[in-house]
């Protein structure tokens, strides 16, 4: 099941925004590669926390 920015797993609610919505298009890749959905989750978040400490917000504006 593909998530949006308004359609995320509850373990993504207290994620920042930004943090977030890199978090569920990474899942999204997951999922469409194969990975089970609980798996896609967990990587997706830990991949998405660690891509925002490497690119600060400032960067993108």
């Amino acid at each position: 099941m593909p998530w949006s920015k308004g359609d995320y797993p509850p373990s993504m609610k207290n994620l920042e925004p930004r943090v977030r919505n890199k978090a569920v298009e990474i899942a999204n890749a997951l999922l469409e590669e194969g990975s089970e959905e609980g798996r896609a989750i967990a990587i997706a978040t830990a991949k998405a926390e660690e891509w925002n400490e490497n690119h600060p917000e400032h960067e993108e504006q």
